[in-house]
């Protein structure tokens, strides 16, 4: 099983009908977010494209809940600028998507995330970053925004619980948080971190040498 991740960004509304339909950006291309992830153009396509293949797209969800779902896209694609969505919230048909809409409307909600498992990325020394470059998108929600910063330490001490390597920049912000300095922080995350993930005959190990951290709150 993959980690489920998410990003959050900022909902860039071009409309939203009476009728609830509505259409904006799910993530923008090259823009550094809290967690210092880049994703850059390209990065959904293969994810796009199963879909496609399947006829299905992901799905629109409320807050991240699986079991919320408040409408369905449809359309999603890659343009320049990012991750193009357009949906329609079921507001005749369920009392939570018709709240959706009217916060959508009021302005009290301005926030789209996408949760998706991280296939390929790489370090960036210069722009001091993670290079998204391929995601599995599995969900773009309707959330809170601005979002209070996700829990960093339980985070990866839930991914290590179920044998799963947790994403890159939560682990090197946990070990900023429990001493490391920023250059040893950055120089384990851009090269063990990446070379142990790499290796899948050493991903139990690289598992192991996480959890001997004492990550701790």
């Amino acid at each position: 099983m993959l980690t489920k991740h998410k990003l959050h960004a900022g909902l860039k509304i071009k409309s939203v009908s009476d009728t609830g339909e509505f259409e904006g950006y799910g993530s923008v291309f090259g823009v550094k977010d809290s967690y210092s992830d880049i994703v850059v153009k390209g990065a959904f396509q293969k994810s796009l494209d199963k879909h496609k293949e399947k006829g299905s797209l992901p799905a629109l969800l409320w807050q991240h809940q699986m079991d919320e779902p408040i409408g369905v896209y449809s359309e999603m694609k890659e343009d320049d600028n990012g991750l193009f969505v357009k949906g329609r919230l079921l507001i005749d048909d369920d009392p939570l998507a018709k709240r959706a809409h009217a916060h959508l409307k009021a302005g009290s909600i301005s926030g789209l995330s996408i949760g998706y498992s991280l296939n390929d990325y790489e370090y960036d020394n210069q722009k001091d970053a993670f290079i998204l470059k391929d995601l599995d998108l599995w969900e773009v929600s309707l959330v809170t925004f601005p979002a209070n910063e996700e829990a960093r330490i339980s985070d990866v001490k839930t991914a290590l619980n179920t044998g799963e390597i947790p994403q890159p920049a939560l682990v090197e912000k946990c070990l900023r948080d429990v001493g490391f300095s920023r250059s040893q922080a950055k120089a384990f995350m851009a090269d063990g971190f990446k070379a142990l993930r790499d290796a899948d005959s050493d991903q139990n190990a690289a598992i192991a040498a996480l959890k001997s951290i004492n990550f701790q709150f």
